[in-house]
């Protein structure tokens, strides 16, 4: 299967079985926040990651490009979907805005986390949710834990906001970029709140 243009979120479990598995070209950009410099890598046809550029993150991010994008290769540089990616990453942090409608985001994954990456695309900026409400969106009530561990295995930060999911009992919990970071993004977000954060 190879990628497609699609506008708005894409979510894949991989290649399907029986066919011929090709060579995925991805570039490989470095982009700077003022949080942090982050990593983007990009297919042709849409954004495949974007992550904080620490050691761990980025074991993490090879791992997931092994299991779910082999066989691929990448290219250190930047194309026309990592240029809408810093140019919506520098509109965000310009707090102009933080709709993603239009950014095409290929998030390969098991199908539980699909399910859980689109719905955190629901969550309005300035708003927050929690482990427990996305479960239960989910119609799995009980899969607080395993909503959470499909929130860290998000591979598009910020964007794909897994940053606005907090503890039931309104604390922050785990961001794979940090609990400072993950503070800084809910209080940069509150521009945008209609109501309560937390």
């Amino acid at each position: 299967m190879t990628a497609q243009s699609h506008v708005g979120p894409t979510f894949r479990s991989g290649v399907s079985v029986g066919s011929v598995a090709q060579t995925m070209r991805l570039f490989r950009s470095s982009i700077e926040t003022p949080i942090g410099s982050m990593v983007a890598l990009a297919s042709d046809d849409a954004l495949c990651a974007l992550e904080f550029s620490s050691e761990g993150r980025m074991t993490r991010l090879t791992s997931r490009l092994d299991r779910w994008f082999a066989p691929y290769a990448i290219e250190n540089g930047s194309n026309p979907i990592i240029d809408r990616t810093r140019a919506w990453l520098e509109r965000y942090f310009a707090g102009r805005g933080a709709d993603t409608n239009g950014l095409a985001l290929e998030m390969r994954g098991a199908d539980f986390e699909r399910r859980v990456w689109r719905a955190l695309l629901d969550i309005p900026a300035g708003e927050t949710s929690t482990y427990g409400a996305i479960a239960k969106q989910l119609g799995s009530a009980g899969a607080s834990r395993a909503v959470g561990l499909a929130n860290g295995a998000n591979p598009v930060a910020i964007i794909v906001p897994c940053h606005r999911v907090i503890g039931s009992n309104g604390t922050l919990t785990g961001y794979g970029g940090g609990l400072d970071r993950k503070r800084w993004l809910l209080d940069h977000e509150r521009r945008w709140a209609s109501g309560r954060l937390f």
